[in-house]
């Protein structure tokens, strides 16, 4: 059997499964913050394995993207106070072998498992399938990964992307940045482009808008998509606008860094809930406005990854290969 997992600082997936992928598997979601250190999120997942199988199955391979980077086996994640050892996990647990990576390097492994369904198009393009492809992912925070097409294996290539220093592109998101730095020193494009920037953006322009702070709480990120989808707030509307238009800027650094004809996936929760906005172009648009000639941008197709699983199907992957 192998074992796979999708670790990130909202939520975590699991699966176990026979290597040769027929046969029953198990599957199970679960809170992260729900429980004090990843020891404890695996051991409730086995024991609720154990449960329904009524005994001890043995697990020859198993494969974590994790939200955060890793080095050598190990990873401290960023939003969770979880130092994960690969060794000391396959020891604990009795697992022939254990393998860490980056979150959005397991996602990158599992764009090519998609199915055409779990895609949403908002730009065509002209893809070029020996291209290189950028996943970003917008949620608790933002991460990036690169694919590069090799013989053979896909080469990818992760790190922290979402801590790149942000670049306005307009007035008022040099407002925004003048704003934040005030209280966050380097202003980094996750400030912005993730659930807790999205919440950041509505205090900076309702504060804007007020010229004082407003009393009681921001609403949650969720909060204000939903307000901006119901016609309730101009405010949460706006907010809205402006983090889909850092959102795609941030996209098309990334895509131009490494000419991503193969396209651009845009992956995490945010892009999915918010699809419904982001199909009435603004963020093709904004992701088409850059000084160069925009014949470059306009040929790189971008898709919304609907499936959630992206990242624990690329683990599953990686989790099968000998």
């Amino acid at each position: 059997m192998i074992l796979a997992g999708d670790i990130g600082a909202t939520k975590a997936l699991l699966r176990l499964a026979p290597r040769s992928g027929r046969g029953a598997a198990v599957e199970a979601r679960f809170a992260s913050r729900d429980y004090p250190d990843f020891d404890s999120l695996l051991r409730a997942f086995l024991g609720l394995v154990a449960a329904r199988r009524g005994s001890r199955i043995a697990i020859e391979r198993a494969c974590f993207g994790v939200a955060g980077p890793v080095a050598a086996g190990r990873s401290q994640l960023t939003y969770l106070p979880w130092r994960i050892d690969a060794g000391a996990v396959a020891r604990r647990f009795g697992i022939g072998e254990v393998r860490l990576l980056n979150d959005l390097a397991a996602a990158a492994h599992g764009i090519t498992a998609l199915r055409r369904r779990d895609l949403a198009t908002l730009q065509a393009g002209h893809p070029l399938n020996a291209a290189p492809r950028v996943v970003i992912a917008a949620g608790s925070g933002l991460g990036v990964a690169y694919t590069v097409p090799s013989p053979g294996q896909d080469l990818v290539v992760a790190g922290e992307g979402g801590h790149a220093a942000f670049a306005p592109r307009d007035d008022v998101q040099m407002e925004l940045w003048r704003h934040l730095r005030k209280t966050l020193g380097q202003v980094s494009v996750e400030h912005i482009v993730s659930g807790p920037g999205l919440e950041r953006i509505y205090r900076f322009l309702r504060l804007r808008r007020h010229r004082r702070a407003a009393p009681g709480p921001a609403p949650s990120a969720t909060e204000i998509a939903e307000r901006a989808r119901s016609g309730r707030s101009a405010l949460a509307a706006e907010a809205l606008d402006l983090f889909i238009s850092a959102y795609a800027g941030a996209a098309a650094d990334h895509a131009l860094a490494v000419l991503a004809r193969g396209g651009i996936f845009l992956a995490g929760g945010i892009a999915p809930a918010i699809l419904w906005r982001l199909r009435q172009g603004d963020f093709v648009r904004a992701f088409n406005r850059c000084d160069v000639p925009q014949q470059l941008t306009r040929a790189m197709p971008v898709y919304v990854v609907r499936e959630e699983r992206v990242a624990l199907l690329g683990a599953m992957r990686l989790a099968a290969r000998p």
